[in-house]
């Protein structure tokens, strides 16, 4: 009797351990604002089952040549600094929210990161040796507050591509500081391409994915569009055996929102409410089951929450949309 006693205990606490350790990451990107937060702002977090969010502090640099990086400046706003990146933290962390710690580049005029390139040894060595300080410094945030990973870098293809060997050198040097997870988030027509994902511990991918042509996708014409590019990520994760992270996902509430997902231009479209709930559902449908699949964060949470989003908004927030309320069901039930 005590035999099956026991092997009743251990079964029910390998099954707790097992899905305990399995639970999806359901991360909110929490965009950083002008002002300090409290639980007021981080309640709505709650309310829709958020687990992890993303907190992201900004460097910017001017140009190509003058590539030194600039951050933690008075001129930004407080939730992309130093200061505001820890207060932020301090705030989640008192309601159990799990943080990954996101730092961003900014390239003015409108520059994407992807495209980011030297055109001389000088001038590499500048941005690299800027960006090793950018991304040390928080990194040694990050182990201060005990941040769960680290994002090393978001879309930065040409920067990747060119420069592994540095790249290599500076996860070793992020290692040394930092002792939590670590994973890099790569654009959806990147990841494939990335040098060291071996070296870190989650494939980040920013899933802005093409999947359909159509004015107002079923879910499952979202689903059929996942197709070719579901193969290619379970391709990637089976070589490097390392679980897949969307370290950004989202879709506007806009016509023909599968077409181009990446876009964030300002160009007034029709509200498409139903769009973004169906490419939410398909997503969901096609990924948060999947044992190599460690969730995501959905792209983008604000922390005005009540002053935000709503139904004639055509952005990528959820908030005040039918997507949050679908949102809450789906990290519920992960």
């Amino acid at each position: 009797m005590k035999t099956k006693l026991l092997l009743i205990f251990c079964l029910a606490f390998f099954q707790f351990s097992f899905y305990g350790q399995n639970k999806k990451i359901n991360g909110i990107s929490f965009v950083a604002s002008r002002s300090a937060i409290d639980s007021k702002h981080v309640k709505p977090v709650l309310e829709v089952n958020g687990n992890y969010v993303a907190l992201m502090p900004f460097g910017f640099f001017r140009d190509m040549e003058n590539p030194k990086i600039i951050y933690n400046s008075n001129r930004q706003w407080f939730g992309e600094t130093r200061k505001g990146l820890e207060h932020y933290a301090k705030e989640f962390k008192k309601s159990n929210v799990k943080l990954m710690i996101k730092p961003q580049l900014w390239a003015s005029r409108g520059l994407y990161t992807g495209y980011i390139e030297m055109n001389s040894e000088e001038s590499w060595k500048i941005l690299e040796d800027s960006y090793e300080k950018f991304i040390l410094e928080f990194a040694e945030i990050a182990q201060k507050i005990n941040a769960d990973i680290l994002c090393i870098g978001t879309e930065l293809e040409k920067f990747v591509t060119k420069r592994p060997t540095y790249w290599n050198q500076l996860i070793v040097k992020i290692k040394k500081i930092y002792k939590g997870k670590l994973t890099y988030a790569s654009n959806w027509d990147e990841f494939k391409r990335v040098p060291f994902w071996d070296k870190i511990d989650y494939i980040g991918v920013d899933a802005y994915f093409p999947l359909s042509d159509k004015k107002t996708p079923s879910v499952l014409d979202f689903e059929k569009g996942w197709k070719p590019h579901k193969e290619q990520i379970v391709k990637i994760q089976q070589k490097f055996n390392k679980p897949v992270l969307f370290t950004e996902y989202g879709y506007r509430s806009v016509d023909f929102n599968g077409k181009k997902p990446w876009e964030s231009n300002r160009l007034e479209g029709a509200v498409n409410l139903e769009a973004q709930k169906n490419a939410t559902q398909a997503i969901f449908n096609q990924f948060w089951k999947e044992s190599w699949f460690a969730g995501g964060f959905i792209w983008k949470w604000f922390h005005n929450h009540e002053n935000v989003g709503g139904e004639k908004n055509n952005r990528f927030t959820p908030q005040n949309k039918p997507t949050e309320a679908l949102i809450k069901k789906l990290y519920k039930i992960n």
